[in-house]
């Protein structure tokens, strides 16, 4: 009889025995005097720059160190963060902003208004909100230190909304020197002004990374509420530890050497609920989508008929079975605005099929010219579940006849290799799977997954002057019934066109052990404030 390491990790669990696997060592922990919490992420951190990139990982470390101007709150409204004082002239094109004493950068200088132009600007370089924002700008200036302004052609309603939205990028302020650069140049400094300093000494990028508690943070007085308000760090020391292995990580969860696994296997939920030194807690309630982004600059998906044809392929409980598991986590996903929000609706989904339509699929690819070209998929081998479905994919397209191949890596790979936009044969790709909380499918003026500017836009780069002039008129829409109405329109033009595919929603809890609470239930990102470890 065969054991399989899934297997043996699986009966030590259940007998609540920590395994140890020689094969990817952990690294020692040492016991110290201050609370230290150490977390195992989805991914490890390779890029530090919030704006030269959108993944989930940046903005975390980014939410630690940096601060933002406004903060959404746990009802997702935007509340003053950085900012003291705020107005707004009478015909609504001058707004004036004034930062709250005592912010500090973390080289001990103090954040200016200065600071936070820079920042707005080198961030409107990329962000969908902050191009619509420069779009209307006059002019953005400081007035003095502390004071600066925003003054507009017309009026711009979501303003301070989308300065406090959490689409990546998110509009972090750096001290002006850092921002002072294409966004398409990284930023390398990891000096912010936020609660937690980046701790350069011990940092191994790929091994670990280690943040210390900003002493001299000023947080507000007002109780933490969701992203906003007072940030309270209650302790010294937080780890991120790279374990590449989950099982691995799990079973050091298990024995105390980490206190928190980001993206638990979803095969062993069972086992860590019935472990009673360890819980999951789902902090993302309103759910994440799974979705494909396909390459349309290039054969075979630079053709609608071939981006149409993965609409007919894919079973999403098939999908969703093999990525995360239990049926009780995971609901399918026709809406491009998910799952339970004001905006979804079922215009145009006549693609959707429980089953799939393998046929109909191969006979789009037929239509689209296909000739056998490669189709390379990015495989992160470091996240299970995306790992997973990519395997399915692959073999998924290998039964409708389509040359497809895996291109295994870890996520820090997949996110440098998917700016490339030149064929496979020069390095390029052809489709990654990829996952955004569901909250942000309600902001098309800021996520970006949700453009369609062509070689402009954010990775996969779909092209349609039709659905971007209705993605444009939704911030001058006022009533949630007029919003609902262009909801509809901009869907039935975007399935058209197919500018993504849509695996399903699910509920990704994390795992932690019960020593470790005070963790902020918010969408799409992880804050370390607030948690303490008793």
């Amino acid at each position: 009889m065969t054991i399989s390491r899934r297997d043996l990790i699986k009966a030590g669990l259940a007998a609540g025995t920590a395994i140890s696997i020689p094969s990817t060592p952990l690294a020692q922990v040492t016991p110290t005097a201050t609370p230290t919490v150490r977390m195992v992420k989805s991914s490890d951190l390779r890029i530090f720059d919030p704006i030269f990139t959108t993944t989930i990982i940046t903005s975390d470390h980014s939410l630690a160190i940096y601060d933002t101007l406004f903060a959404l709150d746990s009802k997702f409204m935007p509340q003053p963060q950085m900012v003291g004082k705020r107005g707004v002239s009478d015909d609504r094109k001058t707004y004036t902003f004034q930062l709250r004493d005592g912010l500090g950068w973390h080289d001990g200088t103090p954040v200016t208004a200065a600071d936070c132009v820079a920042s707005i600007r080198r961030w409107a370089q990329v962000s969908a909100g902050g191009q619509l924002i420069m779009a209307r700008a006059k002019d953005i200036s400081k007035k003095d230190d502390k004071t600066f302004t925003v003054v507009l052609k017309e009026p711009l309603g979501l303003l301070t909304e989308i300065l406090g939205r959490y689409s990546s990028p998110n509009p972090f302020i750096m001290r002006e020197k850092d921002p002072d650069r294409p966004a398409t140049e990284q930023v390398t400094a990891n000096i912010g002004s936020g609660p937690f300093k980046f701790n350069e000494a011990p940092a191994k990028p790929g091994t670990s990374i280690t943040y210390d508690r900003n002493e001299k943070y000023l947080p507000r007085s007002e109780p933490v509420d969701g992203f906003a308000e007072g940030k309270i760090v209650n302790v010294d020391r937080v780890v991120w530890d790279n374990i590449a292995d989950e099982h691995t990580a799990l079973a050091a969860l298990q024995s105390g050497e980490i206190d928190f696994m980001e993206s638990p296997p979803a095969d062993l939920y069972s086992v860590i609920e019935s472990d009673p030194n360890l819980a999951l807690q789902v902090l993302n309630k309103t759910g994440s989508v799974l979705h494909l982004r396909l390459n349309c600059l290039q054969k075979p998906f630079d053709n609608v008929k071939a981006r149409q044809a993965m609409l007919h392929l894919i079973n999403q409980e098939e999908f969703m079975r093999a990525a995360i598991g239990d049926p009780k986590y995971f609901h399918t996903v026709t809406s491009i605005f998910g799952n339970g929000t004001h905006y979804s609706n079922d215009e145009n989904t006549g693609w959707y099929d429980k089953d799939g339509d393998p046929e109909k699929a191969k006979q789009l690819f037929e239509e689209a010219g296909y000739a056998g070209e490669r189709v390379v998929i990015l495989q992160p081998t470091n996240i299970g579940f995306i790992s997973n479905a990519s395997q399915l994919l692959a073999a998924t397209l290998r039964k409708s006849g389509v040359n497809a191949e895996l291109a295994p890596s870890n996520w820090g790979e997949v996110v440098s290799r998917r700016a490339n936009k030149s064929s496979v044969e020069n390095g390029g790709w052809s489709i990654f799977i990829t996952s955004e909380s569901g909250f942000s499918r309600t902001d098309p003026p800021a996520n970006p997954a949700l453009l369609a500017n062509g070689d402009r836009g954010w990775y996969g780069w779909p092209k349609s002057d039709e659905y971007e002039a209705l993605r444009a008129k939704w911030t001058d829409v006022e009533t949630v019934d007029e919003r609902e109405a262009l909801a509809r329109k901009m869907q039935q033009v975007w399935w058209d066109f197919a500018g993504d595919v849509l695996l399903g929603q699910y509920l990704a809890p994390i795992a932690r052990r019960k020593t470790l609470d005070g963790l902020i239930e918010m969408p799409g990102l992880t804050p370390m404030w607030n948690m303490q470890k008793t």
